[in-house]
């Protein structure tokens, strides 16, 4: 084992829960860095737990930067009902779950630079986030707008089929929508898979579906965005993603697409992208660097 991948092994990870103003209990979890100058919030993408995105803060905090990884309200540690029985709304992690990671980050290192990173709805949620401009840095990794019409086409051939027929049936059975046995997102409460739906089948996503009020919030936004997409990710297209930080209207915003074969790999995708074998190829060259 190197001294470097001891160090890592030696961060220990302090697990917290937040209440937000609206009652949500939150599992977050901390790695914490020693002489840390940054803190990172990490914000999952829908369906994929905290857990995953472990190696990735213990290599942040290995390098300076403070990680903060979260569960939203109904899913992995933080759910904590039946997933039928959550009633938690997709807006809600928003501006109930995300908010309080933000004002938690902000209270425990009022004097560190504050750094977000979004992987996909992870990103999407900071346009109707109230505090988002309590932010430094935003990254949003594989972020784009979920309409379907506009899914890579892997994801499109398939999408009709999810919003028309698996979505509706689920909860009409089920009261859920059972992601993992269809191998599909992941697990989902009720109100969280209906408000997607809606969002996906709307040609501007969540600011055609909500309306002017969520318009004015995304263009509310002022901190730096640095979006990096996958030119293999089989959800988001490029006119996702070009289309859905078009929202941020007053963020400077920049784009960078990458290609697997430009980094020495084969494949990445939607979900690659946190996996430790892209720790030298991707986190070292390409993230660490838009966090400095």
């Amino acid at each position: 084992m190197s001294a470097q991948e001891s160090a890592l092994q030696d961060v220990v990870r302090q697990d917290v829960t937040l209440t937000t103003d609206g009652g949500h209990q939150l599992s977050v979890r901390v790695f914490p860095a020693q002489e840390a100058h940054s803190v990172v919030v990490v914000a999952g993408a829908m369906g994929v737990g905290q857990h995953c995105y472990e190696k990735f803060a213990r290599f942040l905090a290995g390098r300076g930067f403070t990680a903060i990884t979260f569960d939203y309200f109904g899913s992995g540690v933080s759910l904590t009902t039946p997933m039928k029985d959550c009633p938690v709304r997709l807006t809600e992690w928003a501006t109930e779950d995300c908010q309080a990671v933000i004002r938690f980050a902000r209270d425990q290192y009022p004097s560190q630079q504050l750094h977000w990173i979004g992987h996909s709805v992870g990103g999407q949620l900071l346009g109707l986030t109230p505090n988002a401009n309590d932010l430094d840095n935003i990254v949003t990794i594989a972020c784009g707008s979920g309409y379907w019409r506009e899914n890579a086409a892997p994801t499109r051939r398939v999408a009709w089929l999810l919003w028309y027929f698996l979505a509706p049936v689920s909860l009409r059975l089920l009261g859920y929508f059972p992601g993992k046995r269809l191998n599909i997102v992941g697990d989902l409460p009720p109100n969280v898979i209906r408000q997607w739906r809606r969002w996906c089948l709307n040609r501007e996503y969540s600011v055609g579906a909500e309306g002017p009020s969520v318009r004015q919030q995304y263009a509310e936004v002022r901190v730096p965005i640095t979006t990096v997409a996958f030119t293999d990710d089989e959800m988001m297209s490029r006119r996702n993603t070009e289309s859905l930080h078009g929202f941020f209207s007053n963020a400077p915003v920049t784009l960078r697409f990458i290609d697997p074969a430009d980094i020495g790999e084969t494949h990445i995708g939607h979900l690659g992208w946190f996996r430790e074998r892209y720790r030298d190829s991707l986190w070292r060259e390409h993230l660490l660097p838009l966090l400095q």
